[in-house]
């Protein structure tokens, strides 16, 4: 202890001045924009190279789990493939279009235009190829719970075609929002976040609300907006409600758990269970629409503000 003491005093100087660096690069960066963008950007990127050697690792020690997860979704997947009733299925058969003929005569065959192949993301089915939410498979590869503002990062970047305010799915529902983006990786503010809120509904009735997480249980979060006059049910599904334009409509968020009625206030106090479990959460989908530049635009000119968007 003593020999510590000693070095402290020694290079007290050399010290102290490395701590003021610090400070003061601190508030050089915090208080101007374009520097602190620059940070961000830089930071995201190289941390993103560390992450993804760290996640490589990690993933070739966890290889027997992964695959048997992969084989409970295959089969998951397959039984979507088949009704519950098999005993009435009939074979299958393989119809051609109607033939057509050339001017020679000859027979020629017109095949069936392709159909782009659907994924079922939160109860909802979004379509891989849609040019309305095309859907970027990624890997989560760093994941935050237990702080107020949480955030997750992703192996994706621009060069997939990645930009900041796209919203992120996984198979059971909601996400996030990316919130930076370096060439190859991204950064996700959390559904698990003090600033993140998601225009939502009721499915069963259509109201209207706003999901927010309070802080505390990464496993709820609360909806809020709700008139005291509309009648809830425990279990209620909550769904993306599509105001924002971010989310499709109708992607699964989590179900009502528990709801108060509190004496001073003229909304329900409502907790809603989480469908994803952000614990273990491992593949995600970046989903965007093409129409939201438009509309951010047009809604900006006068002077409305997004619904469900991060709040100032």
């Amino acid at each position: 202890m003593r020999n510590l003491f000693q070095f402290l005093f020694r290079f007290r100087g050399a010290l102290v001045f490395g701590l003021l660096e610090v400070v003061s690069l601190y508030l050089f960066v915090t208080n101007n924009s374009y520097q602190r963008a620059a940070f961000f950007n830089s930071a995201n990127k190289y941390a993103g190279i560390v992450l993804d050697r760290r996640t490589q690792i990690a993933d070739y020690f966890k290889l027997a789990e992964m695959n048997q997860q992969l084989a409970v979704e295959n089969a998951a997947l397959r039984q979507q493939l088949f009704p519950e009733d098999s005993s009435r299925r009939e074979a299958d058969s393989v119809a051609l279009p109607p033939a057509r003929t050339d001017s020679l005569r000859r027979v020629r065959y017109q095949r069936p235009a392709a159909k782009p192949d659907t994924l079922l993301l939160g109860l909802q089915p979004l379509a891989a190829r849609d040019r309305s939410y095309p859907l970027i498979p990624a890997r989560v590869i760093n994941n935050m719970l237990r702080n107020v503002d949480n955030y997750l990062t992703l192996n994706v970047g621009s060069a997939q075609g990645v930009n900041p305010g796209m919203g992120v799915v996984a198979a059971n529902g909601v996400v996030g929002r990316v919130k930076v983006v370096s060439e190859h990786y991204a950064t996700v503010t959390s559904l698990l976040h003090s600033k993140t809120s998601v225009a939502s509904k009721i499915k069963r009735d259509g109201t209207f609300g706003t999901i927010r997480w309070l802080g505390d249980d990464p496993t709820h979060v609360a909806l809020d907006n709700v008139l005291r006059e509309t009648e809830l049910v425990k279990g209620d599904t909550i769904v993306t409600s599509g105001y924002n334009a971010v989310f499709p409509e109708g992607v699964f968020i989590g179900t009502i758990d528990s709801f108060v009625k509190e004496p001073d206030k003229n909304f329900w106090t409502i907790r809603v269970r989480l469908a994803v479990n952000f614990a273990n959460l491992t593949y995600v989908y970046v989903v965007t629409s093409r129409p939201k530049i438009e509309r951010d635009t047009i809604e900006a000119r006068t002077g409305i503000k997004p619904e469900g968007g991060p709040r100032p």
